[in-house]
């Protein structure tokens, strides 16, 4: 039976407290909590509706942040010998750190299938769980979303908005082909508005002196690598084919076609 009216649910909506409503009314109806004090139920309530409400934030900003491997956890990262510079304590810093007054941007670089896209998506769960908005792109699909966008100035502006407000970028396959050069110009701006303020985490095979070829505007580019570089910490991933390893296993599990 409702211990709430559908009026008491019209005044909950009008305070903006039906979370904690109805809370509260499943633990009134449970009837281990037939002598707990109200006061004491009522604080529960409080608290459960509290943390419902950030768990559907951490899902949203999840979802928003458009990570290929959305379930990535730094607890699962590999730090077998070969993986290069990671290591727990360093994980761990990464996992807990506070994108919003981070002024220090992230550069992840190694060969392909390094797991360099894993690593940074794991921080990036990570980031989103300390509530902190993130946003994934590879380079190639953000240089194309710029140029597809740049003669809709509302849409154009509300894309560099976006890259300029998130609390961490992520930029996957930097530079690994060359960019247009109204994209080059857009790359140049949200970098420099970042620059110091908010963090932009950077993943490349390659490294600055190749980024600067990529780019045909010679200005723009010692502009941008000097951002991206002279202000940022280096992870450099060893030699083991996480790529490699990852399909080996998923052959290896039970019923796995040949």
């Amino acid at each position: 039976m409702a211990i709430f009216t559908s009026e008491d649910h019209d005044k909950f909506r009008t305070l903006r407290i039906t979370r904690v409503a109805e809370a509260l009314e499943l633990l009134l109806a449970e009837e281990a909590n037939e002598q707990v004090p109200p006061e004491r139920l009522f604080r529960q309530a409080v608290d459960d509706a509290l943390e419902q409400r950030r768990s559907n934030k951490i899902e949203r900003l999840i979802a928003q942040a458009r990570m290929p491997f959305a379930d990535a956890t730094v607890e699962e990262i590999d730090y077998r010998e070969g993986r290069g510079d990671l290591n727990p304590v360093q994980m761990r810093r990464y996992a807990g750190n506070d994108w919003s007054r981070e002024q220090l941007n992230v550069v992840i670089t190694g060969m392909s299938g390094s797991g360099k896209t894993h690593l940074a998506c794991a921080i990036g769960v990570a980031a989103c769980h300390n509530e902190h908005s993130v946003r994934y792109w590879r380079m190639d699909d953000l240089a194309l979303a710029l140029v597809s966008v740049h003669d809709d100035h509302i849409a154009h502006r509300n894309l560099l908005n976006q890259l300029k407000e998130v609390d961490l970028l992520i930029l996957d396959d930097f530079l690994t082909v060359g960019v247009d050069a109204r994209a080059t110009n857009d790359l140049f701006g949200v970098l420099a508005d970042r620059d110091r303020r908010a963090p932009t985490m950077v993943l490349a095979q390659t490294g600055p002196e190749y980024w600067i070829q990529m780019i045909h505007d010679r200005v723009a580019a010692d502009s941008i690598v000097n951002r991206l570089t002279n202000n940022s910490r280096h992870i450099k991933l060893g030699t083991v084919d996480m790529r490699r390893e990852q399909n080996m296993r998923r052959r290896q599990t039970e019923g796995h076609w040949n």
